[in-house]
């Protein structure tokens, strides 16, 4: 196989300053939502934006836009789509990335790569951003690193896999995931045999994707776990691509697990593994482990028993349905509480950076487009999609995130994309007059404005006071529009904010 490791791509050139080829208009007056809506379109989002309020005033306000986003369908996506058209390798096959891969046409590496940019262009784009969101956090949980050898063939699938369940019960979700090719490539369970069981997955479906590790199996549950996801196998190498389930390597023995029990006598053991992952997605245990996760991502790293315990009851009483499980969260007091109480992570940053600064990718044309090139900027930041090597997925936890060399690195980012420095093709910026208040106007009114477009609030009188300072001009200063929009006082605002706690949490 023609695979090229992460360490040997090819390096993008060295930043230069340049400019976007269009620039458009963006509302002159934003709407501001409450800060209840906000809080909460903030922590479902990938960065609030003048659109986005307006979507949500137009359906009655934060609670009203929320449901209706947990049903994709019902929001209207046509940004979201039109990047489905972006990557044309994302729409071929497992098999025709493989044979693509072993011709030399495109390497499998280079799909992976695709998929990766593909996923930042749609959480930048898309109307359909809670479900953009569960994707993440449901790919994070079941996590299938990117680059793998082998599993990176199907990795788009599994994407699939995970899209298509994002918001209908974690029980199918799990059933898909752990019988993927693509995990049972990444965990080792396509080679396991009645014979010579691997207990990679088997071990795994328990500690990370179910009960977790202190949910009281033994070791012979794992054993036992392992046996029973037996018979579901991957060919990967020329000339023989396949998945396939082999009868002739299912251990048939009885199988004992916690309190599920099975006997497992036929040789086609697919109807007992999904009795055995419908048990694990409905254990209390694996409610509580969930609760918890969603609740740490969602609402605050210490989330109160009372909380937790009306998120694990919301999942087990819904049959693990994933729609009410999220509004038992939300509708919970200690959610309102939570604001400023979570940290973005980096690649959050880097997307809400974009959204906050109006910037649009358009339709790459070379890799030096926008959509190709920014995967240089994002995956300098450290949390490229799906690139953590191993099952456990990338921390939840804002410390994993709040190092002071990671806030270094967005000061950095923050800088390079108010600057509009790099990429410069095929990307629209909205035009910085159409950010400004009606000039002249005083330096705090004109600090006002620009963060009401980037983050749909005015910033606090410490941050404000900030700009001032750094700027070395009073908030009370009357401005004219060519003041305003030098480089320096118009930069140094947008980065300002955007090195703010305003942006930094969200």
């Amino acid at each position: 196989m023609s695979i090229v490791p992460v360490a040997a791509r090819t390096k993008p050139p060295v930043r230069r300053r340049g400019l976007a080829v269009a620039e458009y208009e963006r509302r002159a007056a934003p709407v501001i939502l409450s800060a209840a809506d906000r809080h909460l379109v903030r922590r479902f989002t990938h960065g609030l934006t003048p659109e986005l309020a307006a979507q949500v005033k137009a359906v009655g306000g934060g609670m009203a836009w929320f449901q209706q986003q947990l049903t994709p369908a019902l929001v209207a996506d046509a940004p979201g789509a039109a990047t489905d058209n972006w990557f044309p390798t994302l729409r071929k096959t497992p098999a025709q990335i493989f044979q693509d891969n072993q011709d030399g046409v495109r390497g499998g590496w280079e799909v992976a790569n695709d998929l990766s940019k593909w996923t930042v262009a749609r959480r930048m784009l898309s109307n359909r951003q809670v479900h953009e969101v569960m994707v993440d956090f449901w790919s994070n949980l079941l996590n299938v690193t990117l680059f793998h050898d082998d599993a990176l063939f199907w990795r788009k699938d599994f994407d699939k896999v995970i899209r298509t369940n994002a918001l209908t019960s974690y029980e199918k979700l799990l059933q898909a995931a752990v019988t993927h090719p693509a995990m049972g490539l990444y965990l080792d369970n396509a080679f396991s045999s009645k014979e010579a069981p691997n207990e990679n997955l088997g071990r795994e479906v328990l500690e990370l994707h179910t009960v977790g590790v202190d949910g009281g199996y033994t070791e012979d549950d794992v054993k036992a776990s392992a046996r029973m996801l037996t018979g579901y196998r991957v060919d990967v190498w020329w000339p023989e691509f396949r998945a396939y389930y082999d009868r002739s390597w299912h251990d048939t023995q009885p199988v004992k697990v916690l309190g599920f029990t099975h006997q497992n006598s036929s040789s086609d053991g697919r109807p007992a593994t999904m009795a055995y992952l419908s048990y694990l997605a409905k254990h209390p245990a694996t409610a509580a482990r969930l609760a918890r996760r969603l609740c740490v991502r969602f609402v605050s790293d210490t989330p109160s028993a009372a909380l937790v315990a009306a998120v694990a009851k919301a999942y087990l009483d819904n049959g693990t349905a994933i729609r009410p499980t999220l509004l038992a969260m939300v509708r919970h007091p200690d959610f309102a509480l939570a604001v400023g109480r979570k940290v973005r992570t980096p690649l959050e940053d880097y997307i809400a950076t974009v959204r906050a600064l109006g910037i649009k990718p358009l339709a790459p044309v070379s890799e030096d487009s926008y959509a190709r090139a920014m995967y240089w900027q994002y995956s300098e930041m450290g949390q490229p999609p799906y690139e953590w090597p191993t099952p456990d997925g990338y921390p939840e936890v804002d410390s994993a995130w709040a190092s002071a060399g990671r806030v270094l690195t967005s000061f950095t980012l923050h800088r390079d994309l108010s600057a509009r420095w790099w990429p410069t093709q095929e990307v629209r910026y909205p035009s910085k007059e159409s950010m400004l208040p009606a000039m002249p106007a005083p330096l705090g009114t004109v600090i006002d404005t620009i963060s009401m477009h980037m983050l749909g609030q005015k910033p606090t009188a410490p941050v404000r006071n900030g700009i001032a300072e750094l700027l070395g001009i009073p908030l009370t200063k009357s401005m004219t529009k060519a003041e305003a929009l030098t480089y320096w006082t118009f930069t140094g605002i947008q980065t300002s904010l955007l090195d703010s706690p305003l942006h930094m949490h969200k």
